[in-house]
């Protein structure tokens, strides 16, 4: 008995000296604008969100002109070269020792319609020999222009072209929702520590109503209207109060300090949730308007419909690399030579250019592409089939959401209405208990319809709440305000 009393002191106590250190009083809104902007979990997302931001940076670059320079600043040639002379039908070897040096200018530009790329180019080179006149020459080709292209029917930049922007606003879409998936975890663990906050004061008041019967009793008990064994268990509720105090504490401890790491908070700070006692009883959600929002908005649809179009290029690049193939590569560009790098560029008048036409044509392959051909269809038929079972559980799950939250505003209400009729019933009862008109049984039986209405009240709130943030989790829709979530991204970006 001792031993729990002490126990009992030191929490007091702790108690106390948490009241010292600084406390902050928060509402669910605070908590779950504090987790969007400073938890672990929002910085994660952001710089997921800014990778993917990165890579559609580099799809959009990779459209645009590309100039680059090249050069082979200086090469040393000391050798003996052996050419072979037909007329006399030997070998002769002549000395070579020269210095040659070239740059280079170049303009790239990829042609998302055709897939191919044009180039335009600008060279000079210099070479000195060494042997025989030991000149300087310099040789420019002032302008060329080339183009490359594929001809097999594939075309990766317009596949790209559908893929790329779908990868981007599905990262968009993902970053708004990782916010929803944060206010559903600050929902949750603000709840718990608003749980552990009711624990206690059930505890407390538990504690303080045990020690005022055991009193109450001992007087009795001494004039005979308290038998023994109900003594008795006025001292066993007293000391299993105690003992309920110490469990709640403990609890609270541990809620406290979870949402303090959750939010980023000093470990000193004591947070103090204030129960929401408001909630929007007259929001009704229309199913059919949160299956629009979602197959709008949700980035899993988008993902969906990114996954469909890389199943299309898959069995399309497959059909090319598989089947009859041509490279075309054409150029042209007017040169000029001479003896200093201002002769190079006069006059040019040398016309030179190339083309080469390059053709893969299967002959015998013993079933290969029509194998691999079937296997991509295949594929791309699997993942429809997936597709279409994933939509219908998603729509199932938004309806059924819906519904759960369109009924739970009036289990708010009741509960809260059964919770305010339990405290009032409970203080009748102890009134009754005090004057002697009833007896412990039935003042035990109204503490447990108090402190279960009160626990189920909070259950109610809970689930209302997290039901609300999973809807719009799911529709990336504010249905309060009319509004879609990511409606003004870029000022959510930048918070």
């Amino acid at each position: 008995m001792n031993r729990i009393a002490f126990l009992v002191l030191i929490i007091l106590f702790s108690l106390n000296g948490l009241a010292q250190e600084q406390t902050k009083k928060l509402t669910l809104a605070d908590v779950i604008d504090q987790a969007t902007k400073q938890s672990i979990d929002a910085f994660k997302q952001q710089n997921m969100y800014l990778a993917s931001y990165y890579a559609f940076k580099y799809y959009r670059a990779d459209k645009l002109p590309f100039l680059s320079i090249g050069a082979n600043p200086f090469s040393y040639n000391n050798s003996i070269r052996q050419d072979y002379v037909p007329q006399d039908q030997t070998w002769q070897y002549s000395e070579q020792k020269n210095i040659t040096s070239s740059t280079s200018l170049k303009l790239n530009q990829n042609i998302a319609l055709t897939g191919g790329s044009l180039s335009l180019s600008s060279d000079l080179g210099m070479a000195r020999n060494f042997f025989g006149s030991k000149l300087t020459t310099y040789s420019a080709n002032a302008i060329g222009i080339g183009y490359n292209q594929r001809v097999n029917g594939y075309n990766s930049m317009r596949w790209k072209s559908k893929i790329e922007p779908l990868k981007f606003d599905m990262a968009k879409k993902g970053f708004i929702q990782s916010k929803e998936d944060i206010s559903i975890k600050a929902t949750t663990k603000f709840f718990t520590l608003v749980d552990a906050q009711i624990e206690i004061n059930i505890a407390k008041t538990n504690l303080a109503n045990s020690d005022t019967l055991y009193q109450i009793g001992k007087g009795r008990y001494q004039v005979g209207t308290v038998t023994q064994d109900e003594l008795l268990n006025f001292e066993l509720n007293s000391m299993n109060a105690k003992l309920a105090l110490i469990k709640a504490n403990q609890g609270l401890i541990r809620a406290r300090s979870d949402l303090n790491s959750f939010l980023g908070f000093d470990k000193k700070t004591v947070i103090e949730c204030v129960i929401p006692t408001t909630i929007s009883k007259n929001l009704q959600i229309g199913i059919d308007e949160a299956i629009q929002k979602s197959m709008n908005n949700n980035p899993s649809i988008i993902s969906q419909n990114e996954r469909l179009l890389e199943e299309d290029n898959n069995v399309s690049l497959v059909k090319a690399t598989n089947g009859l193939s041509a490279d075309v590569s054409v150029s042209a560009g007017l040169n000029q030579t001479g003896l200093a790098v201002s002769n190079a560029y006069q006059n040019p008048n040398k016309f030179q250019n190339i083309a080469i036409v390059g053709l893969s044509v299967p002959i015998i392959d013993w079933g290969k592409r029509r194998g691999q051909i079937l296997m991509a269809k295949s594929n791309r038929e699997v993942v429809v089939n997936s597709i279409k079972q994933e939509r219908i559980d998603f729509e199932q799950a938004v309806v059924m959401n819906v519904m759960e939250f369109n009924l739970q505003a009036n289990q708010v209400l009741n509960s809260a209405r059964a919770d305010t009729i339990a405290q009032l019933g409970f203080d009748v009862t102890m009134r009754r208990f005090k004057i002697g008109k009833l007896d412990v049984t039935k003042l035990n039986l109204a503490r447990n319809d108090l402190e279960n209405a009160r626990r189920a009240y909070i259950s109610s709130l809970r689930k209302y709440w997290n039901s609300y943030y999973l809807i719009r989790e799911l529709t990336l829709y504010d249905f309060d305000n009319r509004v879609d979530l990511g409606a003004d991204f870029d000022k959510i970006i930048n918070q």
